[in-house]
């Protein structure tokens, strides 16, 4: 048994609820049709080496909580020759990121149904190019902080995935977790923000995709762009 199987030393979930409503029936199928052939193989299996599931991609993005799907699908779509690896434990979530890849007819996406950090343990050193991580649970009442995705051993764990000057773009419409993760992120060694103005964290990149999930404007604020770069 490894240490992330036993229950004494498992990270705490950083996301809730793993099911809202019964899929819908096309989606419910893509589990059986499309799921196989864009699952990635499982992490707790044993190493998982990009370079071998896609040997021509000129490079690979990992985005942590991906929703819908929406986000994911669109910068798949933009950049074809850039692996895109989507971890997301919420199953509706899924379903639809599956439509989304079939109604794009993207080949260069891999789905992780589950906890993204068991991913991230499997990943060799310096494998990554790029880490997203848009509106994840903020988790607001001070006793239930420590379940938040970012801490410490987590931008840790992000430093040592990313290549030398790859980048971390951390998106959150909650003035609590900006200030938390900002904190976490600028004292973590080897990550760099790259803010010069307020702007730079005030508006949107030019690469952004705003979701249905950002629509909706749940938050205490507008949404809060902060990107680092591995230096």
């Amino acid at each position: 048994m490894s240490s992330t199987d036993d229950p004494a030393h498992r990270p705490l979930r950083s996301f809730g609820r793993i099911k809202s409503r019964a899929l819908k029936p096309r989606q419910a199928a893509l589990f059986d049709t499309l799921m196989p052939a864009v699952a990635l193989p499982d992490p707790k299996a044993g190493a998982i080496d990009p370079r071998a599931l896609a040997p021509d991609a000129k490079a690979v993005w990992l985005e942590i909580g991906f929703g819908g799907g929406e986000h994911l699908a669109a910068q798949a779509a933009r950049h074809p020759d850039t692996l895109m690896i989507g971890c997301e434990p919420f199953l509706n979530g899924v379903g639809s990121a599956l439509r989304h890849i079939e109604e794009g007819g993207l080949k260069n996406v891999r789905l992780h149904p589950d906890d993204a950090r068991d991913v991230m343990a499997a990943l060799p050193d310096a494998s990554l190019d790029r880490v997203m991580i848009l509106f994840p649970d903020p988790w607001h009442k001070a006793r239930h902080n420590k379940r938040r995705l970012v801490q410490d051993a987590f931008a840790a764990e992000i430093v040592r995935l990313l290549k030398p000057g790859g980048r971390l773009r951390f998106v959150t419409d909650w003035k609590d977790y900006a200030d938390w993760a900002l904190e976490k992120f600028e004292r973590t060694p080897g990550l760099e923000w790259t803010a010069n103005r307020a702007d730079d964290w005030r508006v949107a990149p030019e690469d952004h995709v705003v979701t249905r999930y950002e629509e909706k404007k749940l938050g205490d604020t507008a949404p809060i762009f902060l990107d680092f770069v591995r230096v």
